[in-house]
């Protein structure tokens, strides 16, 4: 058995769909250029040492997300208005989130009211008394890009329950100057998607996702906002300025995250 053949038997993700990954990367990295003809069902079968269905099965799945284009007698191309789907800059900064969520508008919001509390760790902070559950998807044009669920503490979505419904939380939160906040913290995980995110991002089952798990404690040590955020992978962009240096307490304070009293806080907490 060839090592390629060994790879697929590790996943249990179907072999097209695996190819179909490979073949996505290809496009969204330049390798295959707008506009290039993109390697033949036979030469791809013979590469991926797979069947000539599976290699078709992949090949309509980028077809269907407008990555290839089939021309008649001519072969099969990479489209020319599809290139960099790199849309959404992951933020390493609270200021840089609040940016690049400014402006944006919730799609298909639902609002559930008396959830379930949300499972926290030692370091994300105390349940608040109750929270209200927002869902919401995100799109750019109209594209879906993310699935969102968040937990918000019920008292901080009643000081403004209509701006809640119509603007990102955290920018909303940010605005607020009756909330000061003490930590915030934001993990990713690269996993695939199960049917309910896959017909909402309008991607296939098992594709690539990249999930934000984000956390906002106030300054009483309360998780204000909990929030899981499902990313279509291919729309994802990480940097990180690795140089930064700029410390919490030069930064300027702002309405809802103070930042000058969230350094004098954590220092009298360590203290």
């Amino acid at each position: 058995m060839s090592k390629l053949l060994k790879a697929y038997d590790r996943s249990r993700v179907p072999l097209y769909i695996q190819v179909a990954s490979v073949l996505r990367t290809r496009i969204q990295s330049g390798q295959w250029g707008a506009g290039e003809k993109i390697s033949t069902l036979e030469e791809l079968e013979r590469e991926f040492e797979v069947a000539r269905v599976t290699v078709r099965q992949a090949v309509d799945i980028l077809r269907e997300e407008g990555l290839l284009q089939a021309r008649q007698g001519l072969g099969t191309f990479v489209s020319k208005k599809t290139q960099d789907r790199h849309w959404v800059k992951l933020a390493t900064s609270w200021s840089t989130l609040i940016d690049s969520l400014t402006g944006n508008v919730p799609r298909r919001l639902t609002i559930e009211e008396d959830v379930p509390p949300p499972n926290l760790t030692s370091s994300e902070g105390e349940l608040a008394s109750s929270y209200v559950k927002l869902r919401s998807v995100q799109y750019r044009n109209e594209d879906p890009y993310s699935v969102v669920n968040i937990l918000l503490a019920r008292e901080v979505f009643d000081l403004n329950p209509t701006r809640f419904k119509n603007a990102a939380a955290l920018v909303t939160i940010d605005s607020m100057e009756e909330v000061t906040l003490l930590e915030a913290q934001q993990t990713l995980t690269i996993g695939s998607a199960d049917p309910e995110i896959a017909d909402l991002l309008k991607i296939s089952i098992g594709a690539p996702t990249v999930a934000a798990h984000c956390v906002v404690v106030d300054d009483g040590g309360i998780a204000i906002y909990v929030g899981d955020i499902i990313y279509r992978s291919e729309s994802i962009k990480l940097q990180m300025d690795l140089l930064a240096t700029n410390p919490v307490r030069e930064k300027k304070a702002r309405n809802g995250y103070k930042a000058v009293e969230l350094a004098r806080r954590s220092k009298a907490r360590k203290a």
